[in-house]
């Protein structure tokens, strides 16, 4: 049987909800530009902060596990958008770390990539790039 997680998404506001995962919360809503009140980011928006949050957290995971150098990692994640449906229709991660071996951090990289949630999930849906860099220690 497959394991299930729940979040709740509750109405808050003329244009604006918040999730509940858990115990956590956390607001959503449209920018003024859109029509809404930029009470929080919106859905899209938080998509891409699944994909890097849920890459991220894998790919500490497996720094720890090996007890390998890396340190003050960032991801940042890029969603290139295209009308009529509005979609994603690639998303670009670029991971930066400071290290003093690049091959060790670009290794984690890719086995992160292969087991994280939501790659996996959007993998054959949108094109997902990922690049990494290696910062001097």
């Amino acid at each position: 049987m497959a394991s299930q997680i729940i979040a709740t998404v509750t109405q808050t506001g003329p244009s604006s909800s918040e999730i509940t995962i858990r115990r956590h919360r956390v607001p959503v809503d449209r920018p003024e530009a859109k029509g809404g009140g930029d009470a929080g980011p919106m859905g899209g928006e938080l998509l891409l902060g699944a994909l890097g949050g849920c890459f991220l957290s894998t790919l500490l995971a497996a720094v720890a596990a090996r007890d390998v150098g890396v340190g003050d990692v960032v991801v940042t994640v890029q969603g290139s958008l295209v009308e009529a449906p509005a979609r994603f229709t690639e998303v670009a991660m670029h991971v930066r770390a400071r290290t003093a071996d690049g091959a060790a951090l670009a290794k984690l990289v890719g086995m992160a990539e292969r087991a994280c949630i939501v790659a996996n999930t959007l993998r054959g849906a949108v094109t997902l790039r990922l690049t990494s860099e290696a910062l001097p220690v």
